[in-house]
């Protein structure tokens, strides 16, 4: 006797095969477009004046009146290499550097977390 009932599962499998497939390009898409938003949010939140306010003391690629009280913003990841240092000079430079006139940015609550995290995003592009 021969055995012509089909396993249900073969098509439901396919189907989720083809799902993934398809998916994960516009997964990717998604996650590249996330990554630009968040760096460009960064960039707003470091130019802007009464924000992050960065070019008052840096002076940064595309920067207009930039000051020089601090390094220039450049060649940050090679600077930074652990992206979590950054975040905390970032968060308060006196933890590192008593002497730091960088204001605590996350520990006075001038940017929140998101915030930083979207500066050193930005940051790590320079």
């Amino acid at each position: 006797m021969h055995n012509t009932q089909r396993n249900p599962l073969n098509p439901v499998l396919g189907y989720v095969l083809t799902a993934l497939l398809l998916s994960t390009p516009l997964a990717q898409a998604a996650q590249t477009d996330d990554a630009i938003s968040t760096i460009a949010q960064g960039k707003a939140i470091a130019w802007d004046r009464k924000g992050g306010n960065c070019l008052a003391c840096h002076s940064m690629p595309g920067g207009v009146s930039p000051g020089n009280i601090g390094p220039p913003l450049i060649a940050m990841q090679a600077r930074f290499p652990k992206r979590q240092a950054l975040y905390e000079q970032i968060y308060d430079a006196t933890q590192i550097n008593p002497d730091s006139r960088m204001p605590p940015f996350g520990k006075h609550q001038i940017l929140t977390k998101t915030d930083i995290n979207a500066v050193v995003d930005y940051l790590y592009t320079l």
